[in-house]
């Protein structure tokens, strides 16, 4: 019992580290988009990652995954690699980096949905609850911020297809995990990516050479080596530890972070909407956390 319970909180303690690497995404893609086209930016960092995960796989000699995990990570890198930050780009584009955050503050629950469809685990109803209620609150938070109340934009549906498609890659992804290593699966998948991102790099710099200031290509690097590479290794190692309906709710932490980030970095303001709709969201994810501990 006292080394599952270590387990679990070592599970965890992973799933902080990547979390926090993860609560400047938004708020560095929100910068790069100033001087970036959207695509440029979700197909580019993936092909910089790519490089990286390439020379580090062939440097440690890794073995080559079966043909039955080779599609496995075809699921991880069409959500993680791909699906989010290309949806993710265009979306901030339009909204505020503080109200992508709190969209996002779905993806715990919709990591949780993902868990217990591919990893068969059986969280109490009373998680079920407190996941739903922290996701009804989501959507009111996008209605009432975006186009008004009963109306959701196009970037909202962006955010929530972003959603949909981290929560795949990380739920298969943690799964990989347990049989590849953390790093080698984002690795991997990465490379399974690279083809397309990089035919669709090629396309963003024909459509739109790239031209953006110091601060704009910072805020890319950092979408490519830590967004995109390096904060997968703690957060597939939290993930493979699990359980993963427990480790994914650590995510309720991120929203809070990256709207701080954005106040300080971006001076973005705090409307009572943005405040109290993350208050909710947070405060349900959290609740759900402490379900799951007991």
């Amino acid at each position: 019992m006292q080394k599952s319970s270590a387990l679990s909180h070592s599970g965890l303690w992973w799933g902080l580290l990547g979390v926090t690497a993860f609560s400047f995404t938004i708020v560095f893609t929100k910068v790069a988009t100033g001087g970036l086209s959207a695509l440029f930016i979700g197909a580019g960092r993936a092909v910089v990652a790519a490089a990286i995960a390439g020379v580090a796989l062939a440097l440690t000699r890794q073995s080559r995954p079966t043909a039955r995990q080779w599609a496995r990570l075809t699921v991880v890198a069409a959500g993680v690699v791909a699906g989010f930050p290309l949806l993710t780009s265009y979306a901030l584009t339009v909204v505020p980096a503080s109200h992508g955050a709190i969209v996002v503050a779905l993806l715990p629950a919709a990591t949780a949905v993902c868990a217990v469809v591919r990893g068969h685990e059986r969280p109490p109803v009373a998680f079920w609850v407190m996941a739903a209620a922290g996701a009804i609150a989501a959507v009111v938070f996008a209605m009432v911020h975006g186009s008004g109340f009963g109306h959701l934009s196009w970037a909202d549906l962006l955010l929530f297809g972003a959603v949909l498609a981290a929560a795949v890659g990380y739920a298969e992804g943690g799964l990989l995990a347990r049989e590849l290593g953390a790093w080698q699966t984002v690795s991997w998948a990465l490379v399974v990516a690279a083809p397309v991102m990089l035919a669709l790099t090629a396309l963003a710099v024909v459509q739109q050479p790239p031209e953006a200031t110091p601060a704009q290509w910072a805020a890319f690097g950092y979408l490519a080596v830590v967004s995109m590479y390096l904060g997968f290794f703690a957060w597939y190692r939290g993930l493979a530890i699990g359980p993963m309906t427990q480790v994914s709710q650590v995510q309720l932490i991120q929203p809070v972070m990256t709207i701080a980030w954005a106040a300080l970095l971006l001076h973005e303001g705090l409307t009572w909407t943005t405040v109290l709709g993350g208050a909710v969201v947070i405060g349900c994810a959290a609740l759900a956390v402490r379900i799951r501990l007991r």
